[in-house]
């Protein structure tokens, strides 16, 4: 008797069946697929060494998906192979908040859970779903997720939301917390104090359309610590979208908000005391020919940092080059020049009014300790020649027109210029005097240009020659 065949279209149809069930079997295992790009990578590795952790990042570029796969790795234990961040071998207890609870239904519960009757389809594996609570008064949201971890108990998740005010967050010991999207300064620093006794971690990830709020100064503003870390992300670090679809998504954006949207710039609107796209002001670095003149630039400081730029003038052209930072602070006058002296011993040195302040410790004008320590500084404090003098506004509508114009440009690697170009705003009309100390330098530098001068040659070290004996030329003996 013949066995039975199956005709091409039986076969192709029962290959189509079973690659559907593979399919949605994977849906339900997206953990073991997450692969980082390399801005979300950075992001998780930060958490070994960092209790607060802000992901900033523009609109879709996967900011909340990386918070969601790290509360759904510490929950399970499932941690992968290329983990390298915080680890808990225990069960471990975390919130996981939103807005508003509709928001946190449809965002953080939707990446962790999945939605509504595909439970299982988010971050936390189908198979590590032991149980969930609902909460009252908003349909579909969930209060509690219980969840399978490796080393034991389960862990717990619960799903917060900001609009319930500070009380609601008082009162749990928790290992971690999650704030998707920027929560007010009242209910960070709640949840953050809910980890104090187990040693636990926060993490942030939002885009900042809120411009420069209080959690916003906190992780950008202050100074940066072992303890606290921020990881940017753009448009251009999403690996997902092609250049041609970045490109079209920043388009589709209004202007005032593209910064925001699509590179985690927080949105400082009208105050913003320089508004450039930063792509208008970027060059990659490059030699500096010779014949352009050159100044350094300081700006005194100590509980505030001390910081320095190094400009560089292309006076053909009228356009002027950041190409060296400097930013330390809690240093002495013999630490700061011995950095800024490898810029160039032959460097002319512009400086601020307080430079004339005296030390109270040595008694000595504070330009006096840099010039004392080898630093060509100038005569007098920077500013303009006439009737402009030392006036902030005039340094600063001078930079605001090179830079309109294309007679201003900053060395791309120069990150921590850029960081404080970000954030150089005003309130009330009055510029911030904080985190404003290398945009203070380069304001300097530009009063100053006049003093600028070309970079000396290298004096040139020849071998001494040997000594000449009395009564004797090379090759000829002179004796009697």
């Amino acid at each position: 008797m013949q066995s039975p065949s199956l005709s091409s279209s039986e076969l192709i149809g029962s290959d189509l069946d079973s690659i559907l069930e593979q399919l949605e079997a994977l849906n339900f295992e997206r953990l073991s697929l997450y692969q980082p790009y390399a801005k979300q990578s950075e992001f998780h590795a930060a958490g070994l060494g960092s209790r607060e952790r802000l992901f900033i990042a523009g609109n879709q570029l996967g900011k909340t998906v990386a918070g969601s796969f790290e509360a759904a790795i510490h929950a399970t234990g499932l941690y992968p192979d290329w983990w390298i961040g915080r680890r808990w071998a225990r069960p471990n207890v975390g919130w996981a908040a939103g807005v508003t609870n509709e928001s946190t239904r449809d965002n953080v519960q939707r990446l962790l859970l999945g939605r509504p009757g595909r439970e299982g389809t988010g971050a936390i594996p189908k198979s590590h779903i032991l149980d969930w609570t609902m909460a009252r008064g908003v349909a579909d949201l969930v209060d509690t997720i219980i969840v399978k971890n490796e080393y034991g108990e389960p862990s717990q998740i619960a799903l917060k939301s900001y609009e319930k005010g500070r009380e609601k967050w008082q009162g749990e010991t928790l290992d971690w917390v999650w704030f998707d999207e920027e929560p007010p300064q009242s209910i960070y620093t709640e949840g953050l104090t809910r980890t104090n006794a187990t040693g636990g971690i926060a993490w942030t990830t939002f885009t900042p359309l809120l411009g420069m709020s209080e959690v916003v100064m906190q992780f950008l503003g202050g100074e940066k610590t072992a303890d606290r870390h921020v990881t940017t992300m753009t448009i251009d670090d999403a690996e997902h979208y092609t250049p041609e679809e970045r490109a079209r998504i920043i388009a589709s954006y209004p202007k005032h908000e593209r910064e925001a949207r699509a590179k985690g710039i927080p949105s400082l609107g009208s105050g913003r005391i320089f508004p450039i796209e930063e792509e208008q002001i970027t060059v990659q670095a490059f030699e500096i020919p010779p014949h352009w003149v050159q100044i350094g630039a300081l700006d005194f400081g100590w509980d505030h940092p001390t910081a320095a730029v190094k400009l560089a003038w292309d006076r053909d052209n009228d356009c002027v080059y950041v190409t060296n930072t400097h930013r330390l602070r809690e240093a002495t006058p013999l630490i700061h020049a011995a950095t800024l002296k490898a810029w160039g011993a032959w460097l002319p040195w512009a400086w601020p009014h307080d430079g004339y302040q005296h030390d109270k410790g040595s008694g000595e004008a504070l330009a006096k300790q840099y010039k004392d320590q080898g630093l060509r500084m100038l005569p007098e404090h920077a500013k303009y020649e006439g009737e402009l003098g030392n006036g902030v506004e005039a340094g600063l509508m001078d930079m605001l027109d090179r830079m309109e114009t294309d007679r201003f440009k900053v060395f791309a690697h120069l990150g921590d210029w850029f960081e404080e170009f970000r954030l150089y705003h005003r309130k009330d009309g009055k510029v911030v005097k904080e985190r404003d100390d290398i945009m203070s330098c380069s304001r300097y530098g530009i009063m100053s240009l006049r003093f600028a001068k070309t970079a000396e040659k290298k004096e040139i070290i020849r071998a001494p020659r040997p000594p000449v004996q009395l009564g004797h030329r090379p090759g000829r003996w002179m004796g009697k």
